[in-house]
C-alpha cells in the first residue's frame, strides 16, 4: 500500500494548486492513502499558516472531496501543528475532529539567545544567519529538547520531519544519535509515529527526514513509521517515494501506519 500523509493547500499561504488537483495527481500516482495536513491556525506567524477563519472551510472542503473520490483513494484530514513552549496552541485545532495531527518544530525558543527570546524560524532562509551566532551543538540540543517536549505533551500522532534542524547542512560535532536519544525514547513512550519525509531531498541537505542514522535508532526502539512528501505544489506529490521506501526496507521496516479518527492502522508497504 502506498501512503502519503503530510501535504498542504493554498490556505497556508505558501503552497500552490487546488485540493482537487492534488487528489487527481495522487490517484494518478496510485497512492492509496493521501492526507491533507495544512499548517494549523495559531496566534503566531500568520504569513505561513492558515487563518482561523478558514478552519471550517478547510475541513469541509477536504471532507467533500473525500466523499467525491472515495472509490478511487482514501483521503484523510489532519493538521500540521507548530509546537512551541511559550506560544499556546489553539484548542480548536487540538480538539478538531480529524484523522490525525502532526506535531512539528519550526521555531526554537531559547534563553541562550544572544539577541533576545524571539522565536527563531530556523528552517526559513530569511533567518539562516543565526546558525553562525550560536554553537551548532547547542542548536541541535535545543532542537531535540523541543522535540522531546512535543512528544511528552501527548497531543500529536506523528512527529513531523524529525531532524528538520539539518535543513541547511549545519551539522553537529557531537554524535547525532546521542543528541536525539532522549527525544526518541519519549516518542516511543508516547506511542507516536515518525514520518519519513522526502522534502529534505529537495533542500540543501539533500536527505530525507530523518537521516539514516536516526531511522536506524527509531527501528531499534520499535518506533513505527509513515511516509510523507510534504507537498506544497502538485509536482511534489509522491516525491522520491521509491527512494524513501527503499531506505526504510534496508533498515528493516516492512510496515507503515496511517490513521482514521486518531486510531492507527498498520499496513505493508
Amino acid at each position: 500500500m502506498r501512503v502519503d500523509l503530510h501535504n498542504h493547500t493554498i490556505l497556508c499561504n505558501h503552497a500552490n494548486g487546488t485540493v482537487e488537483e492534488y487528489i487527481k495527481k495522487a490517484i494518478e500516482l496510485e497512492i492509496d492513502v493521501y492526507g491533507f495536513t495544512d499548517h494549523a491556525p495559531m496566534d503566531f506567524d500568520p504569513k505561513y499558516r492558515m487563518a482561523i477563519d478558514y478552519k471550517e472551510f478547510y475541513e469541509s472542503t477536504i471532507l467533500h472531496f473525500k466523499k467525491k473520490y472515495e472509490k478511487d483513494i482514501n483521503i484523510l484530514l489532519g493538521y500540521e501543528v507548530d509546537f512551541m513552549q511559550n506560544i499556546p496552541m489553539l484548542d480548536e485545532v487540538l480538539n478538531a475532529k480529524v484523522d490525525y495531527l502532526i506535531g512539528s518544530i519550526h521555531f526554537l525558543e531559547s534563553k541562550k539567545d544572544t539577541d533576545g527570546n524571539e522565536p527563531w524560524g530556523f528552517d526559513n532562509p530569511e533567518f539562516i544567519g543565526k546558525y553562525k551566532k550560536k554553537n551548532i551543538d547547542d542548536i541541535w540540543i535545543d532542537y531535540f529538547e523541543a522535540v522531546r517536549l512535543l512528544a511528552k505533551c501527548g497531543k500529536f500522532d506523528i512527529v513531523g520531519h524529525l531532524d528538520l534542524i539539518k535543513v541547511f547542512k549545519f551539522l553537529p560535532n557531537k554524535d547525532i544519535k546521542s543528541i536525539a536519544y532522549d527525544a526518541m525514547k519519549q516518542i516511543k513512550q508516547s506511542n507516536m509515529v515518525i514520518e519519513i519525509n522526502s522534502a529534505g531531498l529537495r533542500k540543501p541537505i539533500e536527505q530525507p527526514y530523518p537521516s539514516k542514522e536516526l531511522l536506524e535508532l527509531a527501528f531499534e526502539l520499535d518506533i513505527p513509521i509513515t511516509f510523507s512528501s510534504d507537498a506544497h505544489n502538485v509536482d511534489q506529490i509522491g516525491f522520491a517515494y521509491d527512494d524513501v521506501t527503499s531506505l526504510a526496507k534496508k533498515i528493516g521496516y516492512s510496515k507503515c501506519m496511517y490513521f482514521s479518527n486518531r486510531d492507527k492502522i498498520e499496513v505493508a508497504f
